[in-house]
Formats: C-alpha cells, sequence, structure tokens
C-alpha cells in the first residue's frame, strides 16, 4: 500500500493543503509545476525544503493547493505544508529541518492587529501628544 501524507501550512490568512505519495519528484502548487510557479525568489523558498531533503524529494510526488492572502503568505505556507509532509514521510527530517529554519516546520502566528474604533481603520487607539 502507498503511503500517502496529508499536511497544512498556514501564514497570515494563507492557508496550503499537501499531499505527499510515492512517485518521481514532482511537485505541483495550485496545479502548476513548481519550476514555473511565482517568482524567482518564490521559488527558491519553496525548494529549501526539498533540497535539504536530498533524495527523500525525487523519490514523491508532492501536490499542493494554496488559498487566501497574497502571494507571499501563500508561497510561504506551501513552503511550510511542503516541509511538514516531507518530515512526516521520512522522521529523519524533522530535525535537518529544525536545525537549518525553525519556520520550516513550525508556523508563524502572527497577525494583523486588529482596528480600533473612532481611528480610522488604524489600529492603535489613541495618538500620542508630543508636547508635555
Amino acid at each position: 500500500m502507498a503511503k500517502l501524507v496529508h499536511e497544512s501550512g498556514k501564514r497570515k490568512s494563507a492557508i496550503a493543503r499537501a499531499t505527499l505519495k510515492p512517485g518521481t519528484g514532482k511537485v505541483r502548487i495550485n496545479n502548476k509545476m513548481i519550476n514555473v510557479y511565482g517568482t524567482k525568489f518564490m521559488r527558491l523558498r519553496l525548494k529549501e525544503p526539498l533540497i535539504l531533503a536530498e533524495g527523500v524529494a525525487d523519490e514523491v510526488d508532492i501536490n499542493v493547493v494554496v488559498s487566501g492572502g497574497g502571494v507571499s503568505s501563500q508561497a510561504e505556507a506551501a513552503r511550510l505544508a511542503i516541509a511538514r509532509a516531507l518530515a512526516k514521510y521520512k522522521k529523519r527530517l524533522e530535525k535537518v529541518f529544525s536545525n537549518y529554519d525553525r519556520h520550516l516546520l513550525v508556523a508563524d502566528v502572527r497577525r494583523k492587529e486588529s482596528a480600533k474604533p473612532n481611528r480610522q481603520g488604524k489600529a492603535r487607539a489613541r495618538r500620542q501628544k508630543s508636547y508635555r
């Protein structure tokens, strides 16, 4: 039986769901091959877990579905989902990923601060006076 792995990653309001199955090393993000997805910088960020995983990435196919957020947040969420799926597939990769970058396995929980009343959509409640 083929080992199927499902993992997810979040960044701000972007959510990525990765499905990993035995295959030939194909990585798709929203049905696009990783080599044509986004900008060059985004592709490099997305390939980090694949490069660190060395031989493991060549023996599995990864399909990622990303929605919500902006382009950069989507890339970060997909990166997290890919790394988590690879770490779940091969336990030894957890240590490799955590030594390289903690955010390959742990989501960044920072969010935008909510707007306060009577400030026209600004996050801070009251402006500080500069005289006194």
